[in-house]
């Protein structure tokens, strides 16, 4: 008889660091799931805080081990982008770990604000300011930096945005410029919407920014792949940095290059990237154009979003029922919605890692996995690696249960978060996990399931 675990440790390199099996049952960083299913039922968002400390580590390792290697005389900041997922117990972490903050938008920053009266952040801290900007924005901005917010950086994104930082900032400050970067060959448009484009950059310095009291600080690399090993981001980073070095010969205090655009994540248990090989290209790349053109190499930033938070998040539904709807299309039904609880699915076609909790002695079967709306689209099929999906057959000795993971990042800003769902599926109940110095599991409810009173009152009833 094939079992479910049979087939999982047939397709992968099984278990893995993340995710173990105890008999039966699933752990995910050694949390026993069936335990935590049985205290706060389904459907259940999970966020085991230690991931994010422990991604925010591995990035400074890869980094400093390939400065070390190349005797680069620059130094690395690490710096969380907001959008990722604004939670208070996200950017506590990253806070509590040294981590530097990236912002997009004008709402950002009365976080920032928050986080400082409770004592969380320093005046000292980096704040990258990004985003094409409303007025409230530049606005929030400029107060920042008023108040001694002294490494707040707004990153120009236009040609007529540092007029406003002159009009409400007092003294001198600090700004970078977003270089608008060539889209993927494949992509829709040949160049980004955002930044200033590479024509402009040096007219824009010399005509606007070198008379005025800003400081250019920085040059920021953007491109939508993230950090990938292809010749089209070899060759974009290439680009932007022989403009860094056109640029700072004529401008000393340019002394930074924010290299956005994060890492990849884990999207499959047979995933594979080699972060520290791709780290160490970047310094040897950035120094070698730099020794060159015979200028000082630059001071790096990241900012990392979904690798931040992304892997410390999983989803878990119970399996409400089976549906035979013609003769090989079986359906299982969960207890929530792809479409509201995780629209990356949806929308872009996401793939998570979607493993059983329990159950993995039973045998297994090919499935589809539907969702409570009643949209066609929100189902599940299809994973990173296989265009089927199999899960253990429902059986009598217990509910089957089954787990989304890596879902950390974006799921809920995208899904609208507290606000108004597809068929008003409700958001589900939110779980923190921390970890004790003694390895001991703590858990603390975030958020309860979200209530009807709560959207009536949304919908004006």
């Amino acid at each position: 008889m094939k079992k479910y675990s049979d087939l999982i440790e047939q397709t992968f390199d099984f278990p893995s660091e993340e995710f173990k099996v105890d008999g039966k049952y699933l752990s995910f960083h050694d949390i026993p799931l069936k335990e935590i299913i049985e205290e706060h039922g389904t459907p259940l968002r999970i966020s085991y805080l230690p991931k994010i400390k422990e991604n925010i580590q591995k990035s400074r390792n890869w980094f400093e081990t390939a400065i070390k290697k190349h005797e680069y005389a620059g130094n690395y900041t690490y710096c969380y982008c907001t959008k990722s997922s604004h939670f208070s117990f996200v950017l506590e972490e990253v806070l509590a770990n040294d981590g530097h903050i990236e912002t997009s938008s004008s709402f950002d920053i009365p976080i920032i604000k928050n986080l400082y009266q409770a004592g969380k952040l320093g005046k000292d801290l980096m704040i990258i300011c990004n985003g094409f900007k409303r007025p409230l924005y530049i606005q929030y901005i400029s107060e920042l930096i008023n108040e001694g917010f002294t490494n707040c950086i707004p990153i120009i994104d236009n040609l007529n945005e540092l007029g406003f930082y002159e009009d409400n900032v007092s003294g001198s400050y600090q700004v970078g410029i977003r270089i608008a970067a060539d889209e993927e060959p494949n992509f829709e448009f040949y160049t980004s919407r955002l930044g200033v484009r590479y024509s402009s950059i040096l007219d824009l310095y010399k005509e606007q920014i070198e008379p005025s009291r800003a400081k250019l600080k920085m040059l920021h690399f953007f491109i939508n792949t993230g950090i990938r090993d292809t010749a089209y981001y070899w060759s974009e980073l290439s680009r932007f940095m022989y403009k860094y070095c056109e640029l700072k010969k004529i401008c000393p205090e340019l002394d930074t290059v924010d290299i956005g655009g994060g890492f990849p994540v884990k999207t499959s248990l047979n995933f594979e990237f080699d972060y520290d090989y791709v780290v160490d290209q970047i310094i040897e790349n950035i120094k070698w154009i730099c020794d060159k053109n015979d200028v000082p190499v630059p001071n790096i930033i990241t900012e990392f979003g979904s690798f931040t938070v992304s892997e410390s998040g999983a989803h878990i539904y119970s399996i409400l029922d089976q549906k035979l709807q013609n003769d090989k299309e079986l359906w299982y039904m969960i207890d929530g919605s792809f479409i509201t609880h995780l629209p990356d699915t949806w929308g872009t076609n996401q793939k998570f890692i979607l493993l059983a909790v329990n159950k993995w002695d039973h045998q297994f079967q090919k499935v589809n996995i539907g969702g409570l709306t009643c949209d066609s689209m929100d189902y599940y099929n299809s994973e990173a690696h296989s265009s089927e999906v199999f899960l253990p057959l429902i059986e009598e000795d217990e509910n089957l249960y089954i787990g989304l993971f890596h879902t950390g990042a974006y799921q809920e800003s995208l899904g609208g978060y507290g606000g108004i769902q597809h068929c008003l599926i409700p958001a589900p109940k939110h779980v923190l996990i921390d970890k004790s110095e003694d390895g001991e599991f703590t858990t603390s409810v975030f958020s309860e399931e979200q209530s009807y009173e709560g959207m009536l009152q949304t919908l004006g009833y």
